[in-house]
């Protein structure tokens, strides 16, 4: 435990760099930077990030101590509070990045702070049920409880740009990158490719809780690429296949008829790569269609524990997949959008932005 005057130095020190002006990168720079990991550049990727990361963690470590309605003294956000001080100690203590043997420490030690925030989302979760249990459930939400929506949005949006920062220039060390890979960054990335191993991966889940699963059809041309990060896509692929999946076999599993298949549309426009999943699960009735996009409306009965025991992903997971997905997807420039049609299904069209000549800055 810090004593008093060190905690209090702590405090100082975080109000100070939060208060300090972000530098945004774009993924152009980022392409272009990354395309020559030379010694050189790493040494000043990693200069960049130990004086960008501390303001970008202050900022958040500000935001977890003033939230409305005692959000902010639930006991899973003090613990998410205190992995960003501890992150944010961890940075600002760390010496000058002068030479190759100290860049190489600090990115170990950068390595480690993502490792640190990885069950954010899932604990953050359970503050928000830990909240919504004392409001009395959905039904008793003051006015006003929009403003932790707005907050949480913020908060992910954060943690998506701090671990692309840092995700970059870690693979940045990779000593034997695959072909057209630059760090996170695929420059020739297969999106009908994505969808498949995603799509496998959800229905294995599927498999695994329902002892059954629909089967997935992928429609578009198999050799069309363009830049993207990989383990974005995936992400927001399997979470609306994992949704469409479970939709159709809740749906069918108690029927006589066979479950029909989920359909991917890859398409490739001018402005925007588009990907459409459409499903027959039923729809969502139009009053619903509002709260799709909420934190504040989750199902899920079982978030992991304080301790982070959890038994893996699961089909309802945590009520997060779509508005997590939706900002993975805004993050550079792009947007999710659901269409329901109750009483038959869903259909979720995944805007990509193109990425090669973006030079707006990244959040």
């Amino acid at each position: 435990m810090a004593s008093e005057p060190v905690a209090r130095a702590v405090a100082e020190e975080v109000a100070r760099w939060g208060g300090m002006k972000q530098t945004g990168v774009s993924l152009r720079y980022m392409m272009e930077f990354g395309a020559r990991p030379t010694e050189r550049n790493l040494l000043l990727s990693a200069q960049f990030l130990h004086k960008e990361l501390p303001i970008r963690i202050a900022r958040r470590a500000l935001d977890l101590d003033s939230l409305p309605f005692g959000l902010s003294r639930k006991p899973a956000v003090l613990k998410v509070r205190d992995w960003y001080l501890d992150s944010f100690r961890d940075i600002r203590y760390f010496p000058e990045v002068r030479n190759r043997d100290d860049e190489h420490a600090f990115t170990q030690m950068i390595k480690m702070i993502r490792v640190r925030h990885t069950n954010v989302v899932p604990t953050m979760a359970l503050g928000v049920q830990q909240l919504k249990k004392d409001l009395g459930g959905t039904k008793a939400f003051p006015a006003g409880i929009d403003e932790i929506h707005q907050f949480l949005d913020r908060f992910y949006m954060s943690r998506i740009g701090i671990r692309m920062l840092i995700g970059q220039h870690v693979a940045l060390h990779d000593p034997d990158p695959e072909p057209g890979v630059i760090g996170l960054i695929s420059t020739r990335l297969s999106p009908m490719l994505v969808a498949r191993q995603a799509s496998e991966d959800a229905r294995a889940i599927c498999m695994r809780e329902y002892g059954s699963t629909p089967d997935v059809n992928i429609y578009g041309d198999p050799d069309f690429t363009f830049p993207y990060v990989t383990p974005h896509l995936h992400l927001m692929m399997f979470e609306l296949v994992k949704n469409s999946l479970r939709a159709v076999q809740e749906r069918f599993m108690d029927s006589d008829k066979h479950a029909p298949p989920i359909r991917i549309i890859v398409a490739d426009g001018a402005e925007d790569v588009t990907i459409k999943i459409s499903d027959e699960g039923g729809g969502i009735p139009r009053s619903g269609l509002p709260r799709i996009f909420t934190y504040l409306y989750s199902t899920a009965e079982h978030p992991p524990d304080l301790d982070g025991h959890n038994e893996g992903v699961t089909m309802a997971g945590y009520g997060y997949g779509l508005p997590i997905s939706r900002l993975y997807a805004r993050y550079f420039g792009g947007d999710l959008q659901i269409i329901s049609m109750e009483g038959y299904g869903t259909d979720a069209y995944l805007h990509l932005s193109r990425l090669g000549d973006s030079e707006e800055p990244l959040p």
